[in-house]
């Protein structure tokens, strides 16, 4: 981010990917090109997540299928995080498994109880290369893992039980945004 910049001040809100689209259901490739092309898809982001609103975005939720997400998102002791990670891995999780509402923007209106860890440590680089390592808890922690999951190819659902994922499936088919075929 640009000294003095608001993220995502001089991007472009880009269309959102939808559950079912193929981009969002499929591993991501690695960035290994760093440059304006990037930095430009990462203001974007920032300003895609700013209108929807969100707290997280992965970049296969505007349909670019790499390995980034960005975040402006508190924890439980309402401190605010913001960044972005390029080519994150989620290297550690821990404490207590917490059961707590989770929404997604590419199921908009649409949440569920969905279990995570209450720790998570992500690993990756910067927009100019640099390593970074991002640790959070509570509701930070449930970001880090959601949008790891995103670039793994893997959406909230998935990580139901049979009878919760069966019924967030059946409300995302009779969304206005949803289909049949999901």
């Amino acid at each position: 981010m640009r000294h003095g910049s608001l993220p995502g001040s001089s991007g472009r809100v880009r269309p959102m990917t939808l559950l079912g689209e193929e981009v969002l259901h499929r591993p991501c490739a690695e960035v290994t090109e760093f440059g304006p092309e990037l930095d430009r898809l990462i203001e974007d982001m920032f300003a895609t997540m700013y209108a929807a609103p969100g707290v997280g975005l992965a970049a296969n939720q505007v349909g670019v299928g790499l390995r980034v997400f960005v975040f402006d998102c508190p924890d439980d002791e309402d401190n605010r995080h913001l960044g972005h990670v390029i080519n994150p891995r989620l290297v550690e999780t821990g404490g207590v498994t917490v059961r707590g509402a989770e929404g997604c923007l590419s199921l908009p209106g649409l949440e569920a109880g969905t279990p995570r860890f209450d720790y998570a440590v992500v690993e990756g680089v910067d927009r100019r290369g640099e390593e970074v390592r991002i640790q959070g808890t509570g509701f930070f922690a449930r970001c880090l893992q959601h949008e790891c999951d995103h670039l793994d190819g893997m959406v909230y659902p998935q990580r139901l039980d049979r009878f919760r994922r069966g019924r967030v499936l059946r409300q995302a088919r009779r969304a206005p945004w949803g289909s049949p075929a999901q």
